[in-house]
């Protein structure tokens, strides 16, 4: 491969260096709205990097877990300084790797600083508990410690939200970490990595490794000093990784995606409705595991919600997310645009009716990005693929129903439970549907996307390996108790 000497080379972080693969190949990391423009190239590493990166976590981890957990604090609090001085530079990488659009990656980035933040206050609360005795004359009580080295498996669809919501709460209870970032994503990880140098962490307890997930992740997976792995990604490669860490007594946390559905009562407020299903299915362009993928409406309202649905759908205007004024930018690789447009087809093979979008968009602006109209279907049932498959892109199906009981069976016959909402101005239909939906985060008379940095996030059923990410509940994954009894 030629590459072109303008363009910047990022290396893998290791043991405090920046150093390039022994394989000697770099990838490069394109723009999904102009894939002419080479955003830099990334190394293509192998199992050796790996091996280096785990070694040297492990010696790290051993000093690292020794300092305080204020002190720890206190480098997570200098990371989000830096991370937040230089936003604008690392949202801006963002979308020019990814797509999203440049206010959507600010967001982000700002997300970013503010996980940061939340956990290294972390730092100052308790770790264990005191337990009553049968002995009156002992003391017994528990103690939280670390697991060890931690591997975070990461995507491209949050590449500064994910891998810090992984990482800050590995680090501040005293674990160190080897990230591999998805490698569409890989520059915009390295920038994050470049914060956490800055910021002074010890050399070994923060590490980078980036390359082809076939390699890589398996390397990672099965490393003997990779003591725990903290994955987000598809159900496919999530399960092999769980029973990688299975076969040999690692402990891991998968988070895998979902088929999110919205239910739209006869009682809701529509135009609430509506704004929320077009800004949880399309912002990001659809790219999201908490993205709305099926719209349940009951039958009293469908044809209103249907006919405004449509109206603030065509005022979508897609393109270059660094533009001013674009809404959705592009799928954000060619294979995921590919994977779009075969869901798109088979969504009409089953008999769907296809009531907008549906084509890749073509002209001036466009030949040279992935990008795709978005898209509705209606008259889909429950058994179609396109109601029962995560699409990852901007799809979604209407189905319609008789009442709130249809709708609740409907929502839940999927494989997935990640997350799930309710537009409904009844008490008793948001209590039934809170008591009845399966999934991991339910939400009342708002988007199916978004959760807050303190509160826990995770699925139900394949969504998930069962265990919960982000607030306190975070502890609980990547901490093990200790219970001391002393007499």
């Amino acid at each position: 491969m030629t590459v072109d000497t303008k363009k910047e080379t990022y290396l893998n972080f290791i043991n405090g260096s920046w150093t390039a693969s022994t394989s000697g190949e770099v990838m490069p990391s394109l723009n999904p709205a102009n894939n002419d423009d080479i955003v830099g190239y990334v190394q293509m590493s192998t199992k050796e990097e790996i091996d280096d990166a785990a070694t040297a976590a492990k010696e790290a981890q051993k000093s690292w877990k020794k300092l305080s957990g204020n002190d720890r604090g206190g480098f997570l609090y200098k990371a989000a300084d830096i991370l937040e001085s230089r936003l604008e530079e690392i949202a801006e990488c963002m979308t020019r790797e990814m797509g999203k659009t440049f206010p959507e990656a600010k967001g982000e980035t700002a997300r970013g600083v503010a996980i940061l933040r939340y956990y290294a206050g972390e730092g100052l609360r308790k770790e264990g508990d005191v337990i009553p005795s049968t002995d009156s004359s002992a003391l017994m009580f528990t103690s939280r410690v670390p697991l060890g080295v931690v591997g975070v498996i990461t995507p491209w669809n949050f590449p500064v939200a994910i891998p810090i919501w992984k990482m800050a709460p590995a680090l501040i209870y005293g674990n160190s970490v080897v990230i591999k970032p998805a490698q569409e994503t890989a520059v915009t990880c390295a920038k994050v990595m470049e914060c956490f140098e800055a910021a002074g962490f010890p050399a070994g307890v923060v590490n980078m490794v980036t390359g082809p997930g076939s390699v890589i992740g398996p390397a990672l997976t099965d490393n003997p000093n990779v003591n725990a792995i903290t994955f987000t990604g598809s159900n496919g490669v999530g399960k092999v990784i769980g029973q990688g860490c299975l076969a040999r007594g690692a402990k891991y946390q998968l988070e895998m995606g979902g088929k999110n559905p919205v239910i739209v009562a006869a009682d809701c407020d529509i135009d609430l409705a509506v704004d929320a299903t077009i800004s949880g299915a399309f912002r990001s362009t659809g790219q999201k595991c908490t993205a709305t993928s099926r719209v349940i409406i009951e039958e009293a309202v469908y044809e209103t919600f249907k006919e405004k649905l449509l109206k603030k759908t065509a005022e979508i205007t897609v393109g270059d997310g660094l533009k001013e004024g674009i809404w959705m930018g592009p799928s954000a690789s060619e294979n995921q645009l590919n994977t779009v447009l075969h869901y798109i087809e088979k969504g009409k093979e089953e008999g769907a009716t296809l009531l907008a979008g549906g084509n890749r968009l073509k002209g001036e602006g466009f030949d040279s990005g992935y990008f795709v109209e978005p898209t509705i279907f209606e008259n889909v049932t429950s058994e179609m693929t396109i109601a029962q498959e995560e699409i990852f892109g901007p799809v979604i199906a209407l189905i319609q129903v008789n009442n709130l009981k249809d709708a609740l069976h409907i929502a839940n016959d999927v494989d997935f439970g990640l997350c799930a909402s309710i537009f409904t101005s009844n008490i008793q239909n948001m209590l039934s549907f809170i008591e009845d939906m399966e999934a991991g985060l339910i939400r009342i008379n708002s988007e199916s996307a978004g959760v807050e940095l303190q509160a826990p996030f995770g699925g139900m059923k394949q969504s998930s390996s069962h265990s919960r990410e982000q607030g306190e509940a975070a502890k609980e994954f990547f901490t093990s108790i200790k219970t001391i009894f002393v007499k």
